[in-house]
């Protein structure tokens, strides 16, 4: 074998051996920032006490940070004694493998604590807390990269107090988030760097606590993202804005946005409710034009999952499935509470704040909720981490507790 050939090997194992399994859950709202598991052979029913309890452990800090899984490790975020930590755990029994320290702890208004997951890909962590510093870490061990912070260096500015809250995206060679403020709403870095390649000039909504998806609209590849103000699609080489509709919400708006063909679909509690957006590219000329506006779904964070043309949420205290084209209910009705909500194998997790979670049968054929369960061991606090599905497991974040649970059928 040629050396030009055995190097081509070399790299290609690389490749492969950074590559997450599919049953994986690399970043927020898992593979592709939809709340979609691609899990099967999952169980359909719980006992009243819920699924098999694999482990637990406490330690892993304060906030509301969820989990993300990736090549055998679980990392999250949270406030220890000293600072705000990036935390390396083994999927296998949760035993820690790093922590590193990112800066005070801390947050705002009653609430303290990191709020956004960790983006991991290609040997490389990304995790922004609740101060807004963005760091990358080595996987392996934790150890910072680069490290920038998106108030001091890019000007950025929240479109209300509840501090940073965005899961940073990773796509090719840049890493992509939300500063906010007159610099540029969205914000391109370098991922081996951490340096500018783009900002939104032209766009300087104040940042609110989405984050940003890529999608494909009339056939072009885009960035998709949610603001205080508006929504707007975004060239992803250029950071130049496609198109944008004004949106106003209220408060906080949270919950990722949607896409399905060219329908774009936002959501947002505080008396604001969801929005339909229907946007279009005609020669160089894009226009999105408000299909409807209406509070079928006011969801407040826990996110909707998009299935077969019906979006899935809690609003309010209930559960909700509405037609995404019509912007009508095809149902309503009460389960576990208000929460977040996840998809696997033909069901959807429903993590109320207050603590207990359903299983929930993801059909548009009214709510079939198949089972419940409380969590064990409770904080005080509201239970606002989502839930997560990798590998035949269910994963529950509360503050210093994190529950694995074995939901895998036998």
């Amino acid at each position: 074998m040629s050396t030009r050939s055995s190097l081509l090997c070399l790299s290609l194992l690389a490749l492969v051996s950074q590559a997450a399994p599919a049953g994986d859950w690399p970043q927020w709202r898992g593979p592709s920032r939809d709340a979609k598991s691609k899990e099967t052979g999952l169980l359909t029913e719980w006992p009243e006490d819920g699924p098999p309890l694999a482990w637990r452990i406490e330690g892993v800090g304060g906030g509301y940070s969820s989990v993300s899984i990736a090549n055998g490790k679980i990392f999250t975020l949270g406030d220890l004694e000293d600072g705000v930590y990036a935390i390396a755990l083994s999927e296998e029994d949760g035993s820690s493998l790093w922590k590193t320290r990112l800066g005070e702890a801390g947050g705002h208004r009653g609430y303290p604590g990191p709020r956004s997951s960790p983006t991991v890909d290609g040997g490389q962590v990304f995790v922004l807390d609740q101060h807004g510093h963005l760091v990358c870490l080595d996987e392996q061990d934790g150890k910072e990269v680069w490290a920038v912070n998106l108030e001091k260096d890019f000007s950025g500015r929240m479109m209300s107090g509840w501090r940073y809250s965005e899961s940073p995206l990773v796509d090719g060679d840049v890493v992509v988030c939300t500063p906010g403020g007159k610099d540029g709403t969205v914000l391109a870095l370098n991922r081996n760097t951490g340096r500018k390649v783009w900002q939104t000039t032209d766009w300087t909504d104040t940042a609110g606590y989405s984050s940003v998806i890529i999608k494909e609209i009339e056939g072009v590849r885009q960035y998709v993202q949610l603001t205080g103000k508006s929504v707007a699609g975004i060239n992803p080489k250029t950071g130049d804005i496609l198109w944008r509709a004004d949106r106003p919400g209220k408060t906080a708006v949270v919950a990722t946005p949607v896409v399905e063909g060219n329908t774009v679909f936002v959501t947002s509690a505080y008396g604001v409710g969801c929005s339909g957006f229907s946007v279009r590219k005609s020669g160089d000329s894009w226009n999105a034009e408000l299909l409807y506006a209406n509070k079928a779904i006011s969801n407040h964070h826990g996110g909707v999952v998009l299935l077969d043309g019906h979006v899935y949420g809690s609003s309010g205290g209930s559960f909700r499935c509405m037609n995404l084209t019509t912007g009508e209910n095809t149902f309503e009705g009460r389960s576990a509470g208000k929460g977040a909500t996840v998809f696997a194998d033909g069901h959807l997790y429903l993590r109320a704040e207050s603590g207990p979670v359903a299983l929930i049968e993801a059909t548009p054929d009214g709510l079939k909720e198949k089972s419940r369960f409380s969590q064990p061991d409770r904080s005080k606090r509201a239970a606002w981490a989502h839930p997560v599905v990798a590998n035949g497991k269910l994963y529950l974040r509360d503050q210093g507790l994190l529950l694995c649970y074995d939901v895998k059928a036998k």
